[in-house]
């Protein structure tokens, strides 16, 4: 398959538009409130941008694709799954959070803990999200050198620049704002894709005539257990990840943030439902195409040229969006709950600004040569090791914190937010096959909150979410 100046000229509309936006961006941010909340002055559009614009992935479009392509109709857990994290942290965890007025879980956890989970959750979890990142590197590298026949070196060095150009001068305000360009485009893309795809297979019976409906047609096509977890794993990962919650930070008022998630409810699982059907249509009429290029070559063999490069330059933005939006939750995190907590606690203002680029300068970077380092291996298995270590470290303190706080102790969160994550990284690398991680990592840290605060002290001081 070779571009064609049609596709060059769809790519490069699409490529300029998304800069703009960002530079547009960047000329609102003023000051490191700015930067990591959009100093309480978004919109639901930019806060549903911040959240679906990092969300909407390599793995929610081509990854989905690539799943329906073996699987059917199970590939929608991804989406289906986030749609439903995104509903319950805008009916249950909005509220609670906004009225808070800190910007990160680890400072939600200190409100009732004490500081000693800070940087114990800060580490673990940032340690989490980078993981998902070294996903994201490989998900663009193999899209790029699939594009351009380039080296996955070159394809590697060429998504470090967007990335940076995509948060490093906008932080929410950029990742808000492209999100938005990012998902209108996104969508015309997956609706193009779908009703081609179902046209051309010839409607609900010509997918009936080409396959059974089990396993195609069924949620559960790969066994009730492993689909079931993962959807429970989206579940767990958005109501542990700091980018979403602090999206919901970023709204000028709770209602805002509220709706901005709710939406994002509502849009998110549709995208999966244009891949799962470009999926079965390969699968149909080209069995023998490599998984991992089903999204892209669909698009170039199927859509009008000029379309198509739209297509292709928002899967890359898609693909960049989602490494950009997760490094912006870890450069909050460590520069909030490590730097100006024990490195510079005087730090405010420009300075923490600076210091909190620094930091996605180096984790884009460091994301990108580890990527290089494993090209070989599979972009799945760093999204769930990454989704059981964030879960297991923060999802049972938080909500403890936010549901039970009058019942839970310091002692009690720090060792749950300890043993949770150490339990899912032992059993991952020692543990028996055919159990997530991510359960016995969680029962872990909700026994260990449980048992050692019913035998421990509670912090003497205010507390929230009473």
């Amino acid at each position: 398959m070779i571009l064609t100046t049609g596709h060059m000229l769809g790519m490069a509309v699409t490529i300029l538009l998304i800069i703009g936006v960002g530079f547009y961006a960047g000329s609102k941010v003023k000051s490191a409130a700015d930067f990591s909340t959009g100093g309480r002055k978004a919109g639901w559009p930019v806060v549903a941008g911040t959240i679906m614009g990092t969300v909407v992935s390599g793995a929610s479009t081509i990854g989905t694709a690539q799943l329906a392509f073996q699987f059917g109709f199970s590939a929608w857990w991804f989406t289906l799954g986030a749609g439903i994290a995104f509903a319950i942290l805008g009916l249950g965890i909005v509220r609670r959070f906004y009225e808070s007025s800190v910007e990160t879980i680890p400072q939600y956890l200190v409100k009732t803990y004490g500081t000693s989970i800070g940087p114990i959750t800060s580490i673990f979890g940032s340690v989490g999200i980078f993981l998902n990142l070294i996903g994201q590197v490989l998900a663009f590298t193999a899209l790029v050198t699939a594009m351009f026949g380039i080296d996955a070196t070159t394809a590697s060095v060429i998504g470090v620049l967007f990335a940076l150009s995509y948060v490093l001068f906008g932080g929410v305000w950029g990742a808000g704002l492209v999100g938005v360009a990012k998902f209108i485009l996104l969508y015309i893309t997956m609706i193009a894709c779908g009703i081609t795809a179902y046209l051309s297979i010839g409607g609900v019976s010509g997918l009936m005539v080409h396959f059974p409906a089990y396993p195609w047609f069924s949620l559960f096509g790969r066994g009730f257990e492993k689909d079931f977890a993962a959807g429970f794993s989206l579940l767990v990962g958005v109501l542990s990840t700091q980018t979403y919650i602090q999206a919901i930070s970023s709204g000028k008022t709770v209602g805002e943030s509220r709706k901005g998630a709710l939406i994002s409810a509502v849009m998110i699982p549709p995208i999966g439902l244009g891949g799962i059907l470009v999926g079965l249509f390969m699968k149909a009429n080209f069995p023998a195409t490599p998984s991992g290029e089903v999204f892209p070559v669909f698009i170039m063999q199927y859509l009008p040229p000029v379309l198509a490069g739209v297509a292709l330059a928002t899967l890359l933005v898609t693909v960049i969006g989602g490494w950009a939006g997760l490094t912006l939750g870890i450069s909050t995190m460590l520069t909030r709950d490590v730097y100006q907590k024990f490195i510079r606690p005087r730090a405010a203002g420009k300075e923490a600004l600076l210091a909190q680029r620094i930091v996605i300068i180096i984790v884009i970077v460091a994301s990108a040569i580890i990527a290089n380092s494993n090209s070989g291996s599979l972009i799945l298995g760093w999204a769930f090791l990454s989704m059981g270590l964030r879960g297991c470290t923060a999802l049972c303190p938080f909500l403890g914190a936010m549901f039970f706080s009058r019942f839970v102790t310091p002692t009690g969160g720090v060792v749950a937010a300890l043993l949770g994550p150490l339990t899912n990284f032992v059993w991952f690398l020692a543990g028996p096959k055919g159990i997530d991680p991510l359960y016995p990592g969680l029962v872990v840290s909700l026994a260990t909150l449980i048992i050692v605060s019913s035998f421990t002290k509670k912090k003497v001081s205010s507390q929230i979410g009473q």
